[in-house]
């Protein structure tokens, strides 16, 4: 289900009217120049790996490769599921490290190797060296080159940790893919040669090793990169000092990673094991675990920052925990599913990811890291949630039961509480962080309430110098000065 992050865009040319982008900055330009360079490095990278292994090589390689993407793909897919980005960012991500990073390690790793060779007049050490130092450098870095772009050109898209964690360790997934066809096609031609047959042969030792143990190694490293870029988004524009070096400290760790993997051959007998079961082990399940600590501090966020417009009106009262809760989001697409069709599952779907996204935008202006935009993008999305709530609310309430009531902390003193207005149905909705801005933002939709029906008027945004002190409901409204809460 494809859900785009629903942030608007920015108009192509000039804010003015009076100017018009080049034609290289144009968006077709640059999509077509993307596609036309990755297609380009997926040709040669197939003519390459299809001139060492073999056609039959290839075949087999390929047929053997592929068995872990699904899972390595849907794993990160359920990581992001909080927030969901877009799908392109995606392909293009499994594209870059399956082509792109892919043709420039076997060109590079081959160049270097051949060369260190020649200098030092011993092949073997070379080939060491190449492993242990060239390749890691030159695979890491070319993965990361994804990460950057998405981090530079879908800035929208990349907001935070698990964003890296998914672009990184798609773009390894897909590295590794082209990686083990060329590896299972070379060590298939090996036991042609050699008559190996069975378990025996190299091609299962290979796909034992390489699939069946380790088929996160790549992942694994690359998302050390991600979470660099990722905690560098999480950081204020004004460090930007941080903001490079975060990213750099998560590529040399994964360059470390990735040497000590290669290097394990060389400790002996039992130094693949040993490397294994002493440091890709517990790094993984570290990792692990604080990609999973950060899912649930994204669905805490989406409980902590909803319930102010809760109070205002714009969302139900029990939404800001089903929208916090995996397994109620899930139960309100199926209900959707069951009693309005696949549409309808789709629009509440994208209501879910409206909503987060909001939440998100909150959480970052609270913060101070939201841009001058923050008005005219928190109207886009609550426009887009108020055109689907025919559906959405529905499906949501269904849910509620199944939502836990997890307390939300204010952020003053050590007691919880919950997300119910105090003062009755439109209560204003308490602040518990300080105002980031001069002028008032962030405050829940700068406009009026659109309907009259149940519209509450009474502001939740606290009041700042700049920002003219909220009206009481029950003041009268002179002709001179328009209600600007009224509808």
């Amino acid at each position: 289900m494809d859900i785009r992050r629903p942030y608007p865009r920015h108009p192509d040319g000039h804010p003015g009217g009076t100017r018009h982008p080049h034609w290289w900055q144009r968006r077709w330009v640059r999509y077509g120049a993307l596609v036309t360079l990755l297609t380009l490095s997926g040709l040669v990278i197939l003519a390459l790996v299809r001139q060492q292994t073999g056609t039959e090589g290839f075949l087999v390689g390929l047929g053997l490769a592929v068995l872990p993407v699904p899972l390595l793909v849907a794993a990160f897919r359920w990581l992001d599921r909080v927030e969901p980005g877009p799908w392109r960012n995606m392909v293009f991500a499994f594209a870059w490290g399956a082509c792109a990073a892919a043709l420039i390690a076997i060109v590079a790793n081959s160049f270097a190797t051949r060369w260190i060779a020649t200098a030092t007049a011993d092949p073997h050490g070379a080939d060491t060296l190449g492993a242990t130092l060239i390749a890691p450098v030159v695979e890491e870095s070319a993965k990361a080159a994804a990460v950057l772009l998405v981090f530079l050109f879908r800035r929208r898209d990349f907001t935070g940790i698990v964003d890296g964690v998914v672009i990184a360790g798609v773009t390894a997934t897909g590295f590794a893919f082209t990686e083990n066809i060329l590896y299972l096609g070379t060590a298939f031609g090996t036991d042609q040669l050699s008559g190996g047959r069975g378990l025996a042969s190299v091609t299962a030792a290979t796909f034992f090793v390489r699939v069946v143990m380790s088929p996160f190694a790549h992942p694994l490293f690359t998302v050390c990169t991600g979470i660099g870029f990722g905690v560098a988004a999480l950081t204020t524009e004004r460090r930007r000092a941080l903001r490079v070096l975060l990213p750099l400290a998560g590529l040399l760790l994964a360059m470390g990673m990735h040497s000590m993997w290669n290097g394990s051959s060389s400790f002996g007998d039992f130094g693949f094991f040993a490397v294994y079961a002493s440091f890709m082990a517990p790094a993984f399940a570290l990792l692990t675990w604080l990609v999973i600590w950060t899912r649930q501090r994204e669905l805490r966020t989406v409980r902590e920052e909803l319930p102010v417009y809760t109070a205002t009106g714009w969302l139900g009262p029990a939404e800001p925990h089903v929208l916090g809760s995996m397994r109620a989001r899930r139960l309100a697409r199926q209900y959707a599913r069951q009693h309005f069709g696949r549409a309808a599952a789709r629009s509440v779907a994208q209501y879910e990811a409206y909503a987060t996204s909001l939440a998100f935008l909150r959480h970052r202006a609270r913060r101070g890291r939201a841009g001058a935009d923050f008005a005219e993008r928190e109207s886009e999305l609550l426009n887009a949630l108020w055109a689907r709530r025919e559906v959405a609310r529905p499906s949501l309430a269904h849910a509620a039961p199944m939502a836990p009531r997890v307390p939300v902390w204010s952020g003053h003193g050590h007691a919880p509480r919950y997300p119910a207005p105090r003062h009755g149905p439109t209560a204003p909705y308490p602040q518990p962080y300080p105002h980031p801005y001069g002028y008032p933002y962030p405050q829940p939709y700068p406009y009026p309430y659109p309907y009259a029906a149940s519209a509450p008027h009474s502001r939740s945004a606290p009041h700042s110098p700049s920002a003219p002190a909220p009206r009481s409901p029950s003041a009268p409204c002179s002709a001179s000065a328009p209600d600007p809460y009224r509808p």
